[in-house]
C-alpha cells in the first residue's frame, strides 16, 4: 500500500498563490510510492482542480456543513464533490477547540460526506492534560466510537484516522516514535473492537503534528502508521518535495 500524504494549507494562499503552487509542484514531484492529497481553502479548490486533473493528485477540503441545510456560510458535500473534490478532514483540533464541534457534529459530517461519495479523514488526538492524566486510550476511544457511530464496515473503506496529539499540533513540541505507534495501536484496537480483525488492518491510519523537514524522515519510521497529514511544513514546495523525496 502507498503511504498517504496529505498537506493541510489551513488559512493560506489565495488563488493565485494556489496557482503558484501547483505550477511549481508538478515539475517537481516524483514519487509512485505515495499517494497524496492537497487541501487547499475554499477558495482554491477549483484552482487546483485544474491542475490536479489527469494527475495522481487528489483534492480534499478542510471542512464540511453537517448536513445540506441553507446555512449562511458553510459548505455542503454536495458542493464540495462538485468541484470534484475527492477527500474531506473533518475533526481537526482546530474545529474542536475553536468552534466547539462536538463528537455528534462531526458523526453528522462524516455521514454526510460518504453519503455523497466523499472519503473522509478524521482527526482524532488527545491535549497535553489528557495525556499527562494517562487518559490517551479513553479519549481516542471515545473520539473514534462516536465519530464513526452508525457506519458499517464497508464504509470504512472510505475513511482514514489522523492521530493528530493536540499536545503536538503547533505546539513545538514533537511526539516520538513509540508515542506515535502506541497512539495508532489504540486506534487499531479501537476499530477491531468495534468491527474486525481486518478492519483493523485494512483501515489507513496516519499521523500528522509538527512535522518538518526535520523530523519527518524520524517520525514517520512508525511502523503503525499508514502516512503522514503536513500542516506548515507543506507550503513551501521545494521543503515539501524534499520531505517526500525521503519517503521513497
Amino acid at each position: 500500500m502507498k503511504k498517504l500524504i496529505v498537506a493541510n494549507f489551513k488559512m493560506s494562499q489565495t488563488a493565485t498563490e494556489t496557482k503558484n503552487y501547483f505550477t511549481k509542484l508538478l515539475c517537481k514531484l516524483d514519487n509512485p510510492n505515495l499517494e497524496l492529497i492537497i487541501c487547499p481553502p475554499f477558495t482554491s479548490l477549483s484552482v487546483a482542480k485544474f491542475f490536479t486533473e489527469g494527475t495522481e493528485i487528489n483534492l480534499g477540503a478542510q471542512n464540511l456543513a453537517d448536513d445540506d441545510a441553507q446555512i449562511t456560510g458553510e459548505i455542503s458535500a454536495s458542493m464540495l464533490k462538485s468541484v470534484g473534490v475527492d477527500y474531506v478532514i473533518i475533526g481537526h483540533s482546530d474545529r474542536r477547540n475553536k468552534f466547539k464541534e462536538n463528537n455528534l457534529a462531526i458523526n453528522k459530517k462524516i455521514k454526510s460526506a460518504l453519503k455523497q461519495g466523499l472519503k473522509c479523514i478524521l482527526c482524532v488526538g488527545e491535549t497535553y492534560t489528557e495525556k499527562t492524566a494517562m487518559k490517551t486510550a479513553d479519549v481516542l476511544k471515545k473520539e473514534i466510537e462516536e465519530g464513526l457511530k452508525g457506519l458499517y464496515e464497508n464504509e470504512l473503506e472510505s475513511v482514514v484516522v489522523a492521530y493528530e496529539p493536540i499536545w503536538a499540533v503547533s505546539t513545538g513540541k514533537n511526539a516520538s516514535v513509540k508515542e506515535i505507534e502506541e497512539g495508532c495501536k489504540i486506534i487499531r484496537r479501537v476499530i477491531r473492537e468495534n468491527y474486525s480483525e481486518k478492519a483493523s488492518r485494512d483501515i489507513q491510519v496516519i499521523y500528522g503534528g509538527g512535522l518538518n523537514a526535520i523530523n519527518a524522515g524520524k517520525l514517520l519510521q512508525a511502523k503503525e502508521i499508514d502516512g503522514a497529514m503536513f500542516g506548515a511544513a507543506s507550503l513551501d514546495v521545494d521543503s515539501f518535495v524534499s520531505i517526500m523525496n525521503k519517503l521513497k
